[in-house]
């Protein structure tokens, strides 16, 4: 018992010597605490005594400001009172003078009517006529040399815009041609291109309607027409059938099939970059596709995609001078001949042709009235027409741009296929070989065979009375009969 009284004595002992620890050190932390305190306090009061400081004297020097634009509105206050004093004094006397020469003005007319025995009225009105008379003849001999001054400026300013816009797109002209290379591997693979018999090759030309001549050149096989992309179509077609090395005419027609897909992709292709290098926006899809046509299409030996692309330049350059809208004129120079795109499908000039496609893709007035008026067809009632007509004889004007004897040659081709497609039964015909020959492919439903004579007959006729040729024109007519039926 007495061991547990000490032990109970012991630890009761501890807790008051732990608990009296515990009270120093919350003592010493309050301490160190409120001394924080204060200097945080002396220091936030220093940095507000600092700021009251900086802000009085702040105060002081704009009060000092204040007094010195004080000083100095004061001293400007007595000089426009004094001037004021100096103006009324003058007025005063101007309204004297004024007095003075009214009266002397009296007088005169006293002695002029006197003199002249006219009366103030009739004295005013041939005083009147007489003053209008002679600035009638300032303002003709002003507007004269106004006139005259505007005609030699505007010369000058014209012909500045004109040189700055060609500075500002130089491009570089190659002519196109009608004869397309593709190279071959080998010279083995003439035999099995032209195939036994000559049926691959007969195959290929009908289904592309271009010529393949296969000659002494090493290595390469020619592919002659006039028509861009049925060359292209052609070149693709071959190219990927010496590829793949199966040739015969089911699997030439299936490649041609497969090459027109991928001309057309081709044409879509060259339409979006041409808008997208100009930053035309909104144009109907079916416009943008027309626009990449052009790049196989050619006039006096002009690409006509390169064209119009010169053209659009040209005259957004040309409109942004003249502070017009430039977005509008590249708009209607990128679609001006547009109609070329189809020219040999529709009647008409390819300038009413390009308008009307631009009317009935949404274009807006103004640039269907600039592409239809830009070869005068109509006139021009806008400066946004006269700019893409200014555009468009640029383009064709620079040196080496237009090759005449090409475009003659095209004609001649085109006209030579009208001719033959405008017999009955006659479903297409192809210009090869330079235009020495014309194949023409019939209905097989519509045309037998012993009329296919009398028809390639006919055609030969036409031809000699309607067209000038140099040497002679074969007509070649083609009746072909097929069945096709499917294993399922």
């Amino acid at each position: 018992m007495d061991d547990a009284h000490r032990r109970a004595r012991q630890i009761i002992d501890e807790a008051l010597r732990s608990a009296e620890t515990i009270k120093k050190e919350i003592a010493v932390q309050a301490k160190e605490e409120a001394y924080r305190r204060q200097i945080e306090l002396e220091q936030e009061m220093k940095a507000q005594r600092a700021e009251i400081q900086r802000m009085e004297q702040r105060l002081t020097a704009r009060e000092e400001k204040l007094d010195l634009r004080w000083g100095e509105l004061e001293r400007k206050e007595k000089r426009l009172i004094k001037q004021a004093r100096r103006l009324g004094a003058k007025n005063r006397e101007l309204r004297q003078r004024e007095n003075e020469i009214r009266t002397l003005e009296e007088q005169h007319r006293r002695i002029l009517s006197e003199i002249s025995g006219l009366s103030p009225e009739e004295a005013k009105r041939i005083l009147m006529e007489s003053m209008i008379e002679d600035a009638r003849r300032d303002a003709m001999e002003t507007i004269r040399q106004i006139e005259e001054e505007a005609r030699q400026n505007a010369e000058k300013r014209a012909k500045e815009i004109l040189c700055y816009a060609m500075e500002r797109y130089a491009a570089d002209h190659v002519a196109e041609t009608a004869i397309t290379v593709v190279p071959l591997p080998n010279d083995d693979l003439k035999g099995r291109i032209i195939g036994r018999q000559g049926r691959n090759i007969q195959a290929l030309e009908a289904a592309t309607g271009v010529e393949f001549i296969v000659d002494d050149t090493p290595d390469a096989i020619l592919i002659s027409g006039f028509d861009p992309i049925r060359r292209e179509i052609a070149r693709i077609a071959l190219e990927r059938l010496i590829a793949d090395g199966r040739i015969h005419p089911s699997r030439i027609e299936q490649a041609v099939a497969r090459a027109r897909v991928d001309v057309e992709n081709i044409i879509r292709e060259e339409g979006e970059r041409a808008v997208m290098e100009l930053g035309i926006h909104g144009l109907h899809p079916e416009l943008i596709r027309l626009i990449g046509r052009l790049k196989y299409r050619t006039s006096y030996g002009q690409n006509v995609l390169q064209h119009s692309k010169e053209v659009a330049f040209l005259a957004g350059v040309i409109a942004s001078e003249l502070e017009e809208n430039d977005k509008l004129a590249r708009r209607a120079g990128l679609i001006h001949d547009i109609g070329k795109a189809v020219d040999r499908e529709i009647e008409g000039t390819h300038a009413q042709i390009s308008a009307s496609l631009a009317q009935r893709y949404g274009e807006p007035p103004a640039v269907v009235h600039a592409v239809e008026a830009h070869h005068d067809e109509v006139p021009p009632q806008s400066l946004l027409a006269v700019i893409i007509q200014v555009a468009d004889k640029l383009s064709a004007a620079r040196p080496g741009a237009r090759r005449d004897s090409l475009e003659a040659y095209i004609k001649r081709l085109e006209k030579l296929e009208r001719i033959a497609e405008s017999f009955y039964g006659v479903e297409k015909s192809y210009a090869i070989q330079a235009g020495r020959e014309i194949r023409v492919i019939v209905q097989e439903d519509k045309i037998d065979d012993a009329g296919i004579h009398d028809l390639a007959k006919q055609i030969a006729q036409k031809v000699k009375s309607e067209l000038e040729f140099p040497g002679q024109v074969q007509v070649t007519v083609i009746r072909e009969t097929r069945a096709v039926e499917y294993a399922r």
